[in-house]
């Protein structure tokens, strides 16, 4: 990944994204999942985002929510440690 030119204040949020762990992750048997940012997407969606779907590439074996950061990661992928 390359770094922005740090004369700019993405720079700071591009080091930020390098060193803080997903704020929540969630192991998952399928490679497209539906992210709506309340956990079960039964919730009151006015608490969440809108609905994304995500695609887990299989060679990297996770998937980050642009909305929430939120990580799924495949069950038995190269990303899996638990």
């Amino acid at each position: 990944m390359r770094r922005p030119d740090c004369g700019r204040p993405s720079c700071l949020l591009w080091a930020r994204s390098m060193t803080q762990p997903a704020p929540e992750t969630i192991r998952t048997p399928k490679t497209r999942i539906a992210c709506d940012g309340t956990g079960d997407g039964l919730a009151d969606a006015a608490l969440g985002h809108p609905r994304v779907w995500l695609e887990i590439d299989t060679d990297e074996g996770f998937a980050d929510c642009g909305y929430c950061d939120r990580r799924f990661i495949l069950i038995g992928g190269i990303a899996d440690k638990g």
